[in-house]
C-alpha cells in the first residue's frame, strides 16, 4: 500500500482566502485553508469513500501568514478530504513532519468514523524502546485514518432561539450523551444518539432541569493501552476534532449526519426552554507525549500547537504535561488562541449552544508555565463579542495548580470546596459550621470582592469525575476494579460514608438511611446559593457499583438504568419538589450575596443565623453538627408575598431540640423533614403542615427541615 505524494488532479483550481481555516463550502465549490508556520509542502487529498486510495492529490501553492489555502470548482458537501505535509522529521527540535500520515483538518466539522488504531497499527510504545519517536515511522496509515467531510452549515432552526437564562435561575444536568439513553430500559428509538436524548427531553421538563451539560461530544480518540484491555475512552476527554461532533453519536445513515442530528437534539432542548452546555478539553489532545500517535497537529506544525520542552541533548523534543494526558495546548501561542476562539465561535453560532465549562480550565491561563488570571486566552474571551456573552464555567485546577475563586470576572466555577465542605457535613464530620454557612450563602470568599455574584459559584457534591450520589452513601472505599489498574486509580479522598455497610444491601434500615443522606444532600444544593449542578441519574439513585473513575467503562456501570427511576420514584418525586422549591423561592435564586442586614425594612435581616437555642451559632463549637438559620423571602419580590424560611441542618446521629423564633401574625409550616418518610417528607404546595406547638421543633437524626412562615 502507498502511493507517491504528486500533484495529480484534473479538476479546476485557483487560489483562494486564507480565511476562514477550514473547507469552507460555497455554491462553486469548496475553500481550503490550514495553517503550518514550519511546513515545507501541504498535500490536498480528496477521497470518494473512507477506503479508498485518494482520487485527487493536490499540492497547495499558496500560503499566506503561515496558511495554506487553495480554492476547488465543483467540489460539494459530502466530499471526503485529508492532508499530508512534508517538512522536517527532527524531534530533537520539536519538528515531527511526516509525509507518510494523513492528517485531519483541525477544523474539520464532521469525520467519517472513529479514529482508532487496527492492532497491526499500533503507535502506543508502551513496551518499545523509549526513543523510538527518534526514528520516522515510515508506515503508510491513510487506509486507517478517517475521511474529514466538508459540510453544507444549513439548517432549519424553525425560530427556535437560544432560552438565555440566567444563571441565579439555572438548574444544570451533567450527564454523558450516550450514556443518559444507551441502557435497554431507556426505552428511546436511537439509544445511545443525538437523536435518542431527545426522546428523554419530557423526563427533564418535568424534573425542573433547564440546562444539560453534557460530557465531551468533540470527536474523540479511544488510546490504545485502553483498547488493549478491552476498554474504552467512555467519557471523551481526548479530543481530536475540535469542530467536529462524535460520529458514534450519531445514526451513522450517511457521512456527516452527526451535524444536523446534533443540531436538532439543540433545537429540540432550547423549544423545550433547556439550554445546551458542553465540557470541552481545549488543554490537550489525544496525540500523547512523544511516542503517541500523529493524526492531525504532531505532523501539522508540532512546534506550534504544543507546549514542548526538552533537556541539553533533547531541547524540545519532550511535552509538557499540566494535563497528566501526555502534551499540552500552547495557549500562550497567538494561532492557538485564534484556534480556540474559532472552535468555540463555531460551536455557538453554528451549532447554538449556550455555554461551555472548561475542563482543566487553569491550564489554559498558564504562561511561562504559571497561571495568569490575566493570560492571553482569558483576555480574548472577555474582548471577543459572541464568547463574553455565553456561560464560561471553569474547572479550576489541573495537575499542579488549584485555581478556585481566581478566575476572571465573566467566569463561573466549579465550586470544589462546597462539595467537599458539604460531603465532610453531610456525613457528619466535625468541624464544619463556620465554612458550611459560607458556602451554602454563595462563598463570598471567593466570588464576592471581584464583581461577580453567589451565581458564579457552580455548586456541585457529585459529578461524572468520582463516586454517584447514591455511591456516595454506599461506599467508603472506591472499587475500581474493572478499570483493570489493581484499583490503583480514581481518587482515595472521597468523604463518603457507607452507612454500615459496603455496597448493595438489603438491609431497610441501612437504605432507610442512606435515602435521607441522598435527600439531605439534595436539598443543601438545591436551597443554597449558587448555581447548582446535578450528577444524571443522582435523582433516581444511579449507581457505579461503587467505580469512582468510570472514565472506560461504556457499558452497565456507566449508563443510565432507568429501572432505577421506577424502583425509586419516592427519591425522583423528592427531587423534583425541591427544583420546585427552588424556583418558586425567589430568594434562594437572590443575586446579591447574603448579610445579616435588613435590605427592605421590614424588621427582618435578610440571613439570622441560630444556634440550637436561638442563641449565636457555635461557629468555633468543633462538636456542633446542626445549624440553623432564617431567611426573609420576602426581601425578594415573589408570588408567595411575605413569608420567611427556617432552616434545620442536622448532620448529628441524635435528634436536635431546636428552639423557633416566635412572631406576632406568623405561623410556622413544615415544608420539608427528611427524616419522615415519603410523602410526607415534602409537602406538596399550599398544604404545608402546622407546626404544633410553634416554638420548637424536633428535628430527626440525620435530617434536614425547612419551615416557612407567613
Amino acid at each position: 500500500m502507498g502511493y507517491k505524494l504528486i500533484h495529480k488532479t484534473s479538476r479546476t483550481l485557483s487560489e483562494g482566502r486564507y480565511y476562514p481555516l477550514g473547507a469552507t463550502l460555497s455554491d462553486d465549490g469548496v475553500n481550503f485553508a490550514v495553517f503550518s508556520q514550519n511546513a515545507r509542502e501541504v498535500y490536498l487529498l480528496l477521497f470518494n469513500g473512507p477506503d479508498d486510495d485518494p482520487s485527487d492529490i493536490i499540492k497547495i501553492e499558496n500560503r499566506t501568514k503561515f496558511i495554506w489555502h487553495v480554492f476547488i470548482k465543483g467540489v460539494k458537501a459530502g466530499q471526503l478530504y485529508g492532508y499530508k505535509v512534508v517538512g522536517d522529521y527532527n524531534p530533537t527540535w520539536g519538528f515531527r513532519f511526516n509525509e507518510n500520515k494523513l492528517l485531519l483538518d483541525p477544523c474539520a466539522r464532521a469525520l467519517t468514523s472513529k479514529l482508532v488504531n487496527p492492532d497491526n497499527l499500533l503507535l502506543a510504545y508502551d513496551s518499545m524502546s523509549p526513543d523510538l519517536d527518534l526514528s520516522c515511522d515510515s508506515r503508510d496509515n491513510t487506509r486507517i485514518v478517517p475521511r474529514a467531510v466538508v459540510v453544507d452549515d444549513g439548517f432549519d432552526w424553525q425560530g427556535v432561539g437560544h432560552p438565555e437564562i440566567p444563571l441565579n435561575r439555572l438548574v444544570i444536568y451533567e450527564t454523558h450523551l450516550k450514556g443518559f439513553t444507551a441502557h435497554r430500559s431507556s426505552g428511546v428509538k436511537n439509544p445511545g444518539t443525538y437523536l435518542g436524548f431527545i426522546d428523554k427531553i419530557p423526563y427533564l421538563r418535568d424534573l425542573g432541569i433547564n440546562a444539560v451539560e453534557l460530557l465531551p461530544v468533540h470527536e474523540y480518540y479511544v488510546e490504545d493501552f485502553l483498547r488493549s484491555r478491552g476498554l474504552t475512552n467512555f467519557w471523551g476527554y481526548n479530543s481530536m476534532g475540535f469542530f467536529a461532533p462524535e460520529s458514534s453519536y450519531g445514526s451513522g445513515k450517511q457521512y456527516g449526519c452527526q451535524v444536523n442530528e446534533f443540531k436538532t437534539m439543540v433545537r429540540e432542548l432550547h423549544r423545550a426552554g433547556i439550554e445546551v452546555i458542553l465540557d470541552v478539553v481545549y488543554n490537550h489532545t489525544g496525540e500523547g507525549n512523544e511516542l503517541g500517535p500523529s493524526f492531525i497537529f504532531k505532523g501539522i506544525d508540532n512546534p506550534t500547537y504544543y507546549c514542548l520542552t526538552g533537556t541539553a541533548q533533547y531541547p524540545a523534543r519532550y511535552y509538557m504535561n499540566y494535563t497528566g494526558c501526555g502534551n499540552s495546548l500552547n495557549l500562550s501561542n497567538p494561532q492557538v488562541i485564534r484556534f480556540v476562539m474559532d472552535s468555540l465561535r463555531y460551536w455557538v453560532e453554528q451549532m447554538r449552544v449556550d455555554g461551555f465549562r472548561f475542563d482543566l480550565a487553569s491550564v489554559l491561563g498558564r504562561e511561562d508555565g504559571y497561571y495568569q488570571k490575566s493570560a492571553s486566552f482569558f483576555d480574548a474571551i472577555t474582548q471577543d463579542p459572541v464568547l463574553n456573552r455565553v456561560k464560561l464555567i471553569a474547572e479550576p485546577w489541573d495537575l499542579g495548580t488549584y485555581q478556585v475563586g481566581n478566575f476572571p470576572l465573566d467566569w463561573s466555577e466549579w465550586n470544589g470546596r462546597f462539595r467537599d465542605t458539604v460531603r465532610k457535613f453531610g456525613k457528619g464530620d466535625l468541624g464544619q459550621m463556620r465554612d458550611l454557612a459560607g458556602r451554602i450563602t454563595g462563598s463570598f470568599d471567593l466570588y464576592g470582592d471581584d464583581g461577580r455574584s453567589a451565581y458564579n459559584s457552580l455548586n456541585f457534591i457529585t459529578c461524572h469525575d468520582g463516586f454517584t450520589l447514591n455511591d456516595l452513601v454506599s461506599f467508603d472505599r472506591k472499587h475500581n476494579e474493572a478499570n483493570l489498574e489493581n484499583n490503583s486509580d480514581g481518587t482515595n479522598d472521597n468523604n463518603s460514608w457507607n452507612c454500615g455497610c459496603e455496597g448493595a444491601t438489603d438491609d431497610e434500615n441501612v437504605i432507610r438511611l442512606r435515602k435521607r443522606l441522598v435527600k439531605n444532600y439534595y436539598c443543601i444544593l438545591l436551597f443554597s446559593l449558587g448555581t447548582p449542578m446535578v450528577l444524571g441519574g443522582d435523582e433516581f439513585m444511579r449507581t457505579q457499583a461503587g467505580n469512582n473513575n468510570a472514565y472506560c467503562q461504556d457499558n452497565e456501570i456507566s449508563w443510565h438504568d432507568w429501572t432505577l427511576a421506577e424502583r425509586n420514584r419516592d427519591m425522583v418525586d423528592f427531587f423534583r419538589k425541591a427544583v420546585r422549591f427552588r424556583k418558586a423561592h425567589t430568594i434562594l435564586q437572590r443575586r446579591k450575596f447574603l448579610y445579616g442586614i435588613d435590605s427592605d425594612g421590614d424588621s427582618f435581616a435578610d440571613i439570622t443565623w441560630f444556634g440550637k437555642n436561638l442563641d449565636r451559632p457555635a461557629w468555633d463549637d468543633t462538636e456542633q453538627k446542626t445549624l440553623c438559620y432564617q431567611l426573609d423571602g420576602s426581601e425578594e419580590k415573589s408570588d408567595i408575598g411575605d413569608y420567611l424560611l427556617f432552616f434545620i441542618l442536622n448532620s448529628d446521629h441524635r435528634s436536635q431540640y431546636i428552639k423557633l423564633p416566635v412572631y406576632n401574625d406568623i405561623k410556622w409550616r413544615r415544608a420539608v423533614d427528611t427524616g419522615l418518610d415519603s410523602p410526607e417528607d415534602f409537602a406538596d404546595d399550599g398544604n404545608e403542615v402546622v407546626i404544633d406547638p410553634q416554638d420548637h421543633y424536633m428535628a430527626n437524626p440525620r435530617s434536614v427541615v425547612v419551615l416557612i412562615g407567613t
